[in-house]
């Protein structure tokens, strides 16, 4: 796109402000949506000059309740002559009134009504309500007590809302087991996940990126405790506020936080046959001042699997057929700790900090038993036990400021400085057919990922029913990797191999962004609201071995528009998006990993970014108990990132596999998701996931000349939760999920399946718990079954997972809080930008998800 064709272009979001039930799933309580408000059509009541405003609270969690309904009554004649819904914010206002007295009457599904008796409006007068609490519908009967609770899954106009806390089946489980039950993902057997069928999404953590999740979303996950996370939003169209990237979409995990004053310490705990945990948070809030402290550790061992490769590859017409078994075994600790403080600078001002450490130390061993076929005869074999060591240590720092002039005009500045060390490293020991050590290897791969970034948001209304956003952006990436291979004998020092000296990639990235969004509101509901973001990348890339690479400087101009309105109870939405991917750590690698050198892992650091369209149409409606939500959705990404293979031109029977950029996806398909209250007490969820992808990319043929390959197919999964609350404190849950096999530039990737049931019971006055939960435990392995082919070489992959598992959990709440009034917290770094190739294993290296992504 030339510069200076670049037009500053407003598309329009489209946002409907309609009743609270026909945007939310029917409540566990039972209870059922509130019909629209009488008298809402302010064009049927007299004119006036004033006005009254206000914003709703939760008072049990001190935040906004979004899109409660307002009813103004004629003190006289005790009908509604006007009315309004609030915004997401939990603001309100309603306009041209004439003078009187009035009732006001607030309600909220899963809440108590409130109403403000006695308000009395003169002519021209703004009248401020202030902030109006509401308390939870709780009601009392011989003793038992009834609370209206969250929906399990809520939906907005432009993302879908999993409250995790509600899980009680994901007690000393992480991040994984949660995202698994959110509708719109899917979460393989090692944590990698796609929303759509697409990898290419943004992870962040309280609205915050983290240089872990560039280098992998599946380890960043294991990170996570599954019962410190309140929320998992799934952003399926996002505005232009947001960074470019993540083609696929944007997943926000949000962890629990509290106003309260106080001190409270939280201590949860579990142990189980294929891992263990232990965390202690606590908060102290005094007047202005707050802090929080809080650690995780978790321990995974007892991981099992056991693969089997049948590949054939073809060079110079000598066909060599590989047949290989392997036995593995990993165990890992993993631990997130984190400080944190805030204080209230004045009334209207605020500024938060924060400093995160992660680690990771994965271990995996695998024993390899190699056997080679040359044109049918046998050739050599081998014996080959590999250790890897996948180690990581992260930190995160921010501070962030906030100054709030009015209802709906403030700014924010924020920084962040993330940084990531990743050692990537293997030994292994080659050994004859009868166990008598030849020889040994070691890669040695250090990388190092860190960025700092410097952000400002100024948003500020105009009139009555306009708002405009705008704001910069400017991240500062460098990524290093040094890596190298060394050899001995069976016994003597490591030298390095063919005298070669150490390779290394060093590669500069920064990002200047800039956007700017507008929100108009009719006097029909319907809400537009339109942007367009621009984001010029600046590169730096240069190799020991190569020199500079001469990768060149991009510029992206994106445009985003949603829209949704309601007629007669059924709610539509549209949406329309243009998304950026940018490589991730692993994509660029060089290092070239021989663990398995039958099937090789290599990066390509002259990759360039994916861009793709994404188009959605929604619709929801609740039938009695029933939330029905169908989205359909198209995804053209043009320059798309994913991995290719081909047999190697120096190792006998060896399958290289790097990532290119393969050309045009295609994907087209439809999610379905079901909630049914069933009582008051139980409640059952469906959902399904199905589309049909398109992938065309380059291959070499057998006369070594590149040539054009497609692959079509539908991708299908599905699954079913089910929840129950007794008496006494007593809880069930149970979850299913199926995923077929994937298609992939070169095959398809196989399906896996996972279940999980869990009993949880309260005590205390629920100050603590005990809980106990099962996973896949009616079958003792599952077979994971793969298949590549190409011109060049075929590869059929057999994974069989030994992945039963139990686990007791207890949590125990100390100290005595008091509620506070709410705050405004300063805004976060919001960093979208790189895309991530999960946990990078390898095809046939001894796990799934090693094929290529989407």
């Amino acid at each position: 796109m030339k510069r200076n064709g670049l037009l500053l272009i407003l598309t329009v979001l489209f946002t409907t402000l309609q009743q609270p039930a026909n945007a939310q799933f029917p409540v566990m309580g039972g209870a059922t949506p509130s019909k629209a408000l009488p008298g809402t059509a302010g064009d049927q009541s007299p004119k006036g000059s004033g006005k009254i405003t206000g914003s709703i609270l939760d008072s049990t969690q001190a935040k906004p309740v979004e899109f409660a309904s307002i009813a103004l009554i004629n003190k006289a004649t005790g009908k509604t002559v006007d009315g309004t819904v609030a915004d997401e914010k939990g603001k309100f206002s309603l306009t041209k009134l004439v003078a009187g007295q009035y009732t006001v009457l607030v309600s909220f599904v899963g809440f108590r009504n409130k109403t403000l008796e006695n308000v009395t409006l003169t002519n021209g007068q703004s009248l401020e309500l202030g902030v109006i609490k509401l308390s939870a519908n709780v009601k009392t009967l011989e003793e038992v007590t009834v609370t209206g609770q969250a929906a399990l899954i809520e939906e907005k106009v432009d993302r879908l809302v999993y409250n995790a806390d509600k899980d009680i089946a994901a007690k000393g489980g992480d991040a994984t087991d949660i995202l698994r039950k959110v509708p719109l993902l899917t979460v393989d057997l090692d944590g990698n996940v796609s929303l759509r069928g697409s990898q290419n999404i943004r992870v962040l953590i309280n609205n915050k990126p983290s240089t872990i999740v560039a280098s992998s979303v599946a380890d960043a996950l294991k990170q996570i405790p599954a019962d410190q996370i309140k929320t998992v939003e799934v952003i399926t169209s996002p505005s232009a506020k947001y960074d470019a990237e993540g083609s696929g979409g944007i997943i926000n995990i949000i962890t629990k936080k509290n106003s309260l004053q106080g001190l409270n310490l939280n201590v949860d705990s579990g142990v189980g046959n294929r891992g263990s945990q232990l965390s202690l948070n606590g908060n102290y809030r005094k007047g202005k001042t707050g802090f929080t402290l809080g650690g995780f550790g978790r321990a995974m061992y007892n991981t099992i699997t056991r693969t089997q490769l049948d590949q054939t590859s073809e060079i110079n017409n000598v066909s060599t057929l590989t047949r290989q078994t392997g036995d593995g075994r990993s165990s890992g600790l993993f631990g997130q700790y984190n400080l944190g403080f805030d204080y209230d600078l004045a009334k209207n001002q605020s500024i938060t900090a924060g400093v995160r450490y992660g680690v990771r130390n994965f271990v995996s061993q695998q024993d390899l038993v190699t056997q080679l076929f040359t044109d049918g005869t046998p050739g050599s074999s081998n014996k080959r036990n590999v250790d890897a060591k996948n180690l990581s240590g992260t930190i995160d720092m921010n501070v962030d400021y906030l100054h709030t002039f009015k209802p709906q005009q403030e700014w924010s500045i924020s920084t962040l400085y993330s940084r990531n060390d990743l050692t990537n490293n293997f030994d292994a020991d080659l050994l004859s057919n009868s166990d008598v050590l030849t020889g040994r290897q070691r890669n040695v791969n250090k990388n190092l990922n860190q960025e700092f970034t410097l952000q400002t948001d100024y948003q500020t209304p105009i009139k009555k029913n306009q708002l405009i956003e705008f704001g910069g952006k400017a991240i500062f990436r460098q990524v290093n990797s040094e890596y190298r291979y060394l050899i001995a004998g069976p016994s003597g020092n490591f030298i390095t191999e063919n005298n070669g000296t150490l390779g290394e990639l060093l590669y500069h990235q920064n990002i200047a962004a800039g956007y700017t969004s507008y929100t108009y509101t009719t006097k029909q509901r319907y809400t537009f609201k339109g942007g367009l973001r621009y984001e010029h990348t600046f590169i730096d890339a240069s190799t020991r071995e190569g020199g500079t690479l001469g990768v060149a400087d991009y510029g992206v101009l994106v445009p985003s528009v949603n829209a949704s309105k309601t007629i007669k109870g059924t709610t539509v939405k549209l949406g329309f998006n243009r998304r950026i991917q940018r490589p991730g750590l692993q994509q660029l690698n060089p290092n070239f990993n021989a663990a398995n050198p039958q099937v090789i892992t290599q990066g390509n650091p002259s990759l360039r970014p994916e861009l793709t369209n994404n188009m959605e149409l929604g619709l929801s409606k609740t039938i009695k108990k029933t939330f029905i939500n169908a989205t359909f959705f198209g995804r053209v990404t043009n320059n798309a990132i994913t991995q290719v293979s081909q047999p190697s031109d120096s190792l006998p029977g060896a399958i290289v596999t790097t990532f290119q950029n393969i050309g045009r996806q295609h994907a087209y398909g439809a999610n379905i998701f079901s909630n049914v209250a069933v009582t008051s007490k139980i409640n059952i969820g469906l959902f399904l996931n199905a589309f049909y992808t398109s992938l065309t990319g380059q291959a070499m043929s057998r006369e070594g000349v590149s040539t054009t390959m497609k692959n079509t197919g539908v991708n299908v999964s599905g699954g079913t939760f089910a929840s129950a609350q007794f008496k006494n404190g007593w809880g069930a849950q149970a979850f299913g999920f199926m995923s077929g096999s994937q298609v992939q530039l070169q095959g398809r990737q196989g399906g896996f399946g996972f279940y999980t049931v869990g009993i949880k019971k309260d005590f205390n006055n629920k100050k603590g718990s005990v809980g106990f939960a099962a996973e896949n435990f009616l079958s003792n392995r599952f077979n994971i079954h793969s298949v590549l082919n190409s011109p060049m070489f075929s590869q059929v992959n057999d994974v069989y997972l030994y992945n039963r598992g139990v686990r007791l959990t207890f949590s125990y709440k100390i100290g005595k809080m008091s509620m506070d009034a709410p705050r405004r917290k300063a805004k976060s770094v919001n960093n979208d930008d790189v895309k991530s190739d999960g946990n990078g294993q390898t095809q046939g290296g001894g796990t799934p998800g090693g094929q290529s992504r989407q």
